[in-house]
C-alpha cells in the first residue's frame, strides 16, 4: 500500500508539471493564437461583426439623398491545422467601398507562429502566406467599424487585401512586419505584372504610453491595361495611370510615420507621409509628390461616453484623384490638388462588443482646375457589434 501510494504521488507531480508547463506555453503564444470570441465548432471558431448606420453627406457626396445601409459586415473563422499552424479567414459581406452586397473574400492566409522556437525564441519569427493586408502605416489595423471610434477614416486611408507572403514578430521592445505581395488590383487573384509590391514597418514601444512606427512601400510597376489599379487603397480609391493611353505601367513609393501617446482615458495619435508617383508614358512626365498627414483625439468621458475628433489632409501640386466623401462617378479620375477633413464625434460604449456613435465631419478642397469642393459634408450615426 505504501509503494502504490508512492507511485500514485510521484503520477500527481508528473501531472501538475506538465499542466504547468502547458499553461506557460499557452500565455506565452496568446497573442498570436486565434481568438476565444465567437462560436467554439469544436476546434473551429466562428466570430463576426459590423455595423448598421444612417448616412447624409451635401450635394456632392457619396450620400446626397440621406441611406440607411449596412455599413459593415464580416464573418471570422480561425481554426488550428498543425502544432504552431492555425488558418483564418474572413468573408466580407459588406463593405462601405463595395456598392453592392456581392459576398468578398477578405483575408486568408496560414499562420506559421513561433518558427523562431527552432532556435528556442518564442515570437521572434512568425509567417504568414495567402491573402494578407498591407502593412504599410497604421490606421488599417483599427479600421473595422468595432475598432475605429469615429465612423469616418482618414482622407489618406490606406489598406487593402493582397496575395502573398509575410514574415513578422517582436525583439525586445521592438516589433516588425515585412510583406512581399503582387501590388496589382484587377481581381485580387492574378499578378499582371511580375514586379512586386514590397511593404514593411518597423514599431518602437519605449512603454506602455508611448508608441512610435516607421513604414515603407513601393507597389511595384502596376500594368495599366490590365491590372488598372493598385491593390492598396489611397484615398477612398486607388492609385491609378495618370498617363496617356500609351502609358503601359505606373508606380508609388511611399513612406510614413506614426506616433501614438496614451493615457488611462484616451490618446493621441498622429502619422505623415510622402508618396511619388511615377509611370512609363513617353508623351509626358507625369511624375508628382503627394504630401498627407492625420491627427486623432479620442478622450473617455463619465457614464461610458467619448468624444473624438481628426483633421486630416492631402496635397499634390500637380493634383491626384482623391474620392473623399464625394461622388466616386465623379471624383475618382479627377485631379485634386488639395483636401483636408475634419471630423468631430461622439459615441457611448455598450461594452466592448456593441458601440454607438455620431459623427460631423467638414470636408472642403479645390480641384487642379481652380473648381471647389464645398459640398461633400458627411453626417452620419452609426451602431457597431461583434460576436
Amino acid at each position: 500500500m505504501q509503494k502504490q501510494n508512492d507511485s500514485l504521488e510521484s503520477l500527481t507531480r508528473k501531472v501538475q508539471d506538465l499542466e504547468a508547463a502547458g499553461a506557460e506555453k499557452e500565455n506565452l503564444t496568446s497573442e498570436n493564437a486565434p481568438s476565444k470570441g465567437g462560436f467554439n465548432l469544436g476546434k473551429v471558431n466562428l466570430s463576426g461583426e459590423g455595423g448598421v448606420a444612417f448616412f447624409k453627406t451635401g450635394s456632392e457626396g457619396f450620400a446626397p439623398q440621406s441611406d440607411f445601409r449596412v455599413d459593415e459586415a464580416r464573418l471570422f473563422v480561425e481554426a488550428p491545422i498543425w502544432n504552431e499552424v492555425y488558418f483564418y479567414g474572413d468573408l466580407d459581406l459588406a463593405t462601405r467601398e463595395n456598392n453592392n452586397l456581392n459576398l468578398q473574400l477578405g483575408e486568408l492566409y496560414l499562420d506559421f507562429q513561433d518558427v523562431s522556437q527552432l532556435w528556442g525564441r518564442d515570437d521572434q519569427f512568425n509567417v504568414r502566406a495567402g491573402r494578407m493586408n498591407v502593412p504599410f502605416g497604421e490606421e488599417y489595423l483599427m479600421r473595422n467599424a468595432i475598432d475605429n471610434p469615429l465612423i469616418s477614416h482618414s482622407l489618406s486611408d490606406f489598406w487593402g487585401f493582397d496575395p502573398g507572403m509575410e514574415i513578422y514578430g517582436a525583439l525586445d521592445k521592438f516589433s516588425y512586419v515585412l510583406a512581399v505581395q503582387n501590388g496589382g488590383g484587377a481581381n485580387g487573384v492574378q499578378d499582371f505584372d511580375g514586379d512586386k509590391s514590397v511593404a514593411g514597418r518597423i514599431s518602437f514601444d519605449p512603454n506602455r504610453h508611448w508608441h512610435f512606427s516607421v513604414s515603407g512601400m513601393r507597389t511595384g510597376d502596376v500594368s495599366a491595361q490590365k491590372d488598372f489599379v493598385s491593390a492598396e487603397w489611397f484615398g477612398t480609391g486607388f492609385f491609378q495611370s495618370l498617363g496617356s493611353p500609351a502609358t503601359t505601367k505606373f508606380h508609388a513609393n511611399l513612406v510614413e510615420g506614426d506616433a501614438t501617446a496614451r493615457w488611462n482615458s484616451g490618446h493621441v495619435s498622429a502619422f505623415g507621409g510622402y508618396a511619388r508617383y511615377g509611370d512609363n508614358d513617353p508623351a509626358a512626365d507625369n511624375g508628382r509628390d503627394i504630401i498627407y498627414y492625420s491627427v486623432e483625439g479620442v478622450q473617455n468621458l463619465p457614464k461610458k461616453f467619448y468624444a473624438a475628433a481628426r483633421f486630416s489632409e492631402i496635397y499634390s501640386a500637380k493634383g491626384v484623384p482623391i474620392v473623399g466623401y464625394g461622388n466616386s462617378a465623379e471624383y475618382f479620375s479627377d485631379l485634386t490638388q488639395e483636401l483636408w477633413r475634419l471630423s468631430l464625434g461622439l459615441g457611448y460604449r455598450f461594452s466592448d462588443r456593441l458601440v454607438i456613435k455620431t459623427e460631423y465631419s467638414f470636408e472642403r478642397g479645390r480641384e487642379i482646375n481652380g473648381g471647389s469642393r464645398n459640398h461633400e459634408d458627411f453626417f452620419g450615426t452609426e451602431a457597431d457589434f461583434k460576436f
